[in-house]
């Protein structure tokens, strides 16, 4: 699993008929410390995520493993929205000191 921030909304009109009925969405990769990796990612909302919010996401195979995504043409998933972590005893993420 990575961090990674809900920057954006992705829509596709056209797409396989296992995509549909999907919420896909544009994640911003995080590292440890709450610092872009300047990288993204499609990824399906299987959670209920939205703009601004950091979230947890798999790639691969493991995409593949939720409910929403099981049998379906899946390379990223969104599968949790994060309220806090720390790193060595600091916090690094809080939602709540977000604003999220």
């Amino acid at each position: 699993m990575q961090f990674g921030r809900v920057v954006g909304t992705v829509w596709a009109t056209q797409k396989d008929a296992k995509l549909e009925n999907l919420k896909f969405l544009l994640v911003e990769e995080l590292d440890a410390r709450n610092e872009s990796r300047d990288a993204f990612t499609v990824a399906i909302d299987a959670v209920g995520a939205g703009p601004g919010e950091t979230v947890l996401f798999a790639t691969g195979s493991a995409a593949r493993q939720t409910i929403q995504t099981d049998g379906r043409p899946a390379d990223a998933v969104i599968m949790a929205i994060v309220d806090s972590w720390d790193l060595d005893g600091d916090v690094v993420f809080r939602k709540d000191a977000e604003g999220d």
